[in-house]
């Protein structure tokens, strides 16, 4: 008798049980990191805000990440990502997940004014501190100075680094840097362009560093 005859029409099939897990699976990402009360934010809209009034999460902890000078009172899984406590539940999709294991750069904000890798970092140790994303330096009405150069220099091609590697380089402006292309490549070597675009990048900065 093989594996399908032992099985009785009361027994779960593959198909049955694949679908409950990946139900599951689905269900503990969503619950993984959801707001209580953000003040004007994104999260305040959409299927966050459903969240907010579920069930509470097991072993979540309640924090307040202060994010562009907005405070998001938030009860997350401990062990959740900085990256994707910004991404997942307060909606600012600026900052991006690239490799997921701090190499590429992708995911930098500014924490009280340094630059952090947020896929390395949780986000229940930035509890009140100062966080900065890339939609907190400028409009497209208003643009940050280096935003500006980047268009300016066709800083980009794909876009996906773009928000990292913009965030780098403001916080380069407030590191000591030597003022040579050489010096400017080193301080931006955690960020990866797989476009290959990192002439114009240190153009954008170099013309950002001479304006200021």
């Amino acid at each position: 008798m093989d594996y399908h005859e032992q099985s009785g029409p009361s027994d779960p099939t593959r198909r049955d049980f694949l679908r409950t897990m990946g139900s599951t699976a689905a269900a503990a990402v969503i619950a993984g990191c959801a707001p209580v009360r953000p003040d004007s934010s994104p999260a305040q809209s959409g299927s966050l805000a459903a969240i907010a009034d579920g069930p509470n999460i097991q072993g979540a902890v309640p924090i307040t990440l202060r994010i562009n000078r907005k405070d998001y009172h938030l009860r997350i899984d401990p062990r959740t990502t900085l990256l994707d406590c910004i991404r997942e539940t307060v909606a600012l999709t600026g900052t991006k997940k690239g490799c997921d294991h701090g190499q590429c750069g992708a995911c930098t904000v500014h924490v009280n004014g340094r630059r952090v890798n947020s896929c390395l970092s949780l986000a229940l140790m930035h509890d009140g501190e100062e966080i900065t994303t890339i939609e907190g330096l400028g409009t497209p009405d208003a643009l940050h100075p280096m935003q500006a150069a980047f268009l300016a220099h066709d800083g980009y091609q794909c876009g996906y680094c773009t928000s990292g590697q913009i965030m780098s380089a403001v916080a380069l402006l407030r590191e000591p840097c030597g003022p040579t292309d050489a010096a400017v490549k080193e301080l931006m070597s955690g960020n990866i362009c797989r476009c290959g675009a990192y002439q114009n990048i240190v153009a954008a900065i170099q013309q950002v560093r001479k304006n200021s």
